[in-house]
């Protein structure tokens, strides 16, 4: 029986193909070995089309049938859809015949899906900027050399204005504005080479926690406990952390091996639930999943952990979840609200504000220690697992950090945003 594989806008991406390539509807018959009638009927979506037939009238039209079936695809309708309300315009665009646009005008679509994404970059690239120069260190510390630079110079320069000064005494201040003005070049041009170093100086390492995760992203995250790592460019620091991150691996290896971790989570995708089946802290487990190769998790997987004050202590991207490399995330992040009740795990399906968020499921549980017994600080540790979430597409409600993000009357809000 021939196979049946239907969608109310074929017939018309048919047409719409069959004119873009100047055949004549009897032409296009002829080809697929049908009357005209019956193509007029499936050009105007009064028959389903599927089999042999949909492969010969995609064979004359030049594509696939998957082009005819489906249309232009998810990302194109996102990207249009991304574009029809970016702007206030009037009228509005018709949001609800995107479909019938990637049809009758595929190429114009094309363009304006590209048009869109390439202002969703250049929006993202200028939040980036915006957020650096907010909170970068290295900026920081150079626009600090410069603004004491230029005081020092003007208080000699205005010492050297007032009055008379003896002859030791003016070749000290002129040695003092010499030098001061060699020091307020030097750093200039520091910074100049800095901001101009483009896309590359904007993610160099600036502390241990980010030389070990850059060293990690090189590897894909796939390391074992027992490996001598090559840390070759790491500082003292940076290998001392990468020590004692491996030295974490191991221990988790030990104590939850990756071939019984994955026969658990094949049985059971859910972690809080693994971890009480394998009676392991649920951290040790997220993590060690995070850990697991992709095709065994299903997609891309993210991890976020911070200690009791909110900082972040490691962080692993993932594409469709922004974490901000300067400054605190949001807070209305599922990690966080599990800070304020460690006792309460969470599952939460969830997408960020932006252009290239994505739906994910969010798994979030804290561990409390005292490691100095009764008496001593408690320690914590909350871990956040981020995996692909396939079956929902819930509204945009966090963000990556109060300085990105567009989300109006947020009574979380720390600042505004820049954008």
């Amino acid at each position: 029986m021939e196979a049946r594989m239907e969608s109310g806008r074929a017939g018309a991406r048919i047409r719409a193909r069959r004119a873009d390539r100047g055949i004549s509807q009897a032409e296009l018959a002829r080809r697929a070995g049908i009357s005209a009638s019956y193509l007029n009927l499936i050009e105007h979506d009064k028959r389903p089309i599927g089999g042999r037939v949909l492969n010969q009238i995609a064979r004359a039209l030049g594509t696939d049938t998957t082009r005819l079936v489906e249309g232009a695809g998810p990302d194109l309708e996102r990207a249009l859809r991304r574009a029809a309300n970016a702007l206030p315009t009037d009228p509005a665009p018709e949001s609800d015949r995107i479909e019938q646009l990637t049809t009758d005008f595929p190429g114009w679509s094309a363009l304006i899906g590209a048009q869109s994404r390439r202002i969703a970059a250049l929006e993202r690239q200028v939040a980036e900027l915006g957020d650096r120069m907010a909170h970068d260190p290295v900026l920081s510390a150079s626009v600090h050399d410069i603004l004491s630079a230029a005081t020092a110079i003007r208080s000699t320069a205005a010492i050297l204005k007032d009055g008379d000064l003896a002859a030791e005494w003016l070749e000290r201040f002129h040695r003092n504005v010499d030098e001061d003005s060699r020091r307020l070049a030097r750093t200039a041009q520091g910074l100049a080479s800095y901001l101009t170093a483009g896309e590359g100086a904007s993610h160099d390492a600036v502390s241990p926690q980010e030389e070990v995760e850059a060293w990690l992203a090189a590897r894909d995250f796939r390391v074992a406990g027992d490996e001598e790592p090559n840390a070759q460019g790491l500082s003292e620091q940076g290998r001392a952390a990468l020590a004692a991150y491996l030295a974490e691996v191991r221990a988790d290896a030990a104590a939850l091996p990756e071939e019984r971790l994955l026969t658990a989570f094949g049985l059971a995708g859910d972690p809080l639930a693994l971890a009480r089946t394998l009676g392991q802290p649920a951290g040790r487990v997220m993590r060690a999943i995070a850990r697991l190769p992709v095709a065994a998790v299903g997609g891309p997987v993210g991890l976020v952990e911070c200690d009791g004050s909110g900082a972040i202590l490691f962080r692993r991207p993932v594409p469709g979840f922004e974490m901000p490399r300067y400054g605190a995330p949001c807070s209305l992040w599922p990690l966080y609200q599990v800070l304020l009740m460690p006792q309460a795990p969470r599952r939460d399906a969830l997408r960020q504000f932006g252009a290239d968020s994505r739906p994910v499921e969010t798994w979030c549980a804290a561990e409390i220690d005292h490691p100095e017994g009764y008496g001593g600080p408690a320690v914590a540790r909350i871990t956040m697992l981020i995996l692909p979430e396939p079956d929902a597409d819930p509204a945009p409600s966090v963000g990556a950090t109060c300085r990105l993000c567009p989300r109006e009357g947020c009574a979380a809000r720390r600042e505004a945003a820049i954008l």
